[in-house]
């Protein structure tokens, strides 16, 4: 019969949080794409899970937009640290220019970081509206709201691989992510000319 080479039917996975095909940030092919199988054995997990994949990814784009920016040479005027006689442009690009930031600066930024997770946006508030809007404006209609919501996290799993991506293949090759393009090194395993 014909229906033997029908597609199989897909439903719902059944959970507490009526997890469905619609839920932000699932995506074709894929659906809900759950390999350790955590929407069955802790499906109380899943809200909290999507939050912090969200606020990384935010994190992380934020990260490649700072990397492409600073890689590029454009840079703040003055100095980082007065005290220690280090200006913007003294940052080294790339990944080790972390060691070039004094400690006093270093926990300044963890500092800033704590203030935002416990004060403006706390990991309890786990559908990400900290009340700041979409470049100021607020959103109405909730179909634009998902997909621009959806947008925003698969964007985010992107930079996140991109960052990672980036901070590895400098590891690898010694060169930050501008010095390969510009040397034509776009591939880490290859010997240096062109894509393969």
């Amino acid at each position: 019969s014909a229906a033997a080479f029908a597609p199989a039917q897909t439903g719902r996975v059944a959970t507490d949080l009526a997890v469905s095909e619609l839920e932000l940030g699932v995506t074709e092919p894929l659906g809900v794409y759950d390999p350790l199988g955590w929407l069955e054995t802790e499906p109380e997990a899943f809200e909290r899970r999507r939050a912090v994949e969200r606020k990384h990814g935010r994190v992380a784009m934020a990260a490649v937009l700072g990397t492409i920016v600073h890689q590029n040479d454009i840079e703040f005027d003055g100095y980082l640290s007065p005290s220690a006689n280090l200006k913007f442009s003294d940052v080294p690009n790339g990944v080790d220019g972390i060691r070039a930031i004094p400690t006093a600066g270093l926990a300044q930024i963890l500092a800033f970081f704590a203030l935002v997770e416990l004060a403006w946006m706390p990991a309890s508030k786990y559908d990400g509206d900290y009340g700041v809007g979409y470049f100021g404006t607020d959103i109405k209609d909730p179909e634009e709201k998902a997909r621009k919501l959806n947008v925003e996290i698969n964007n985010g799993r992107a930079a996140m691989m991109g960052i990672m991506g980036n901070m590895v293949a400098e590891k690898l090759t010694g060169q930050t992510m501008y010095e390969q393009y510009a040397a034509g090194h776009f591939n880490p395993f290859s010997d240096g000319d062109g894509f393969f």
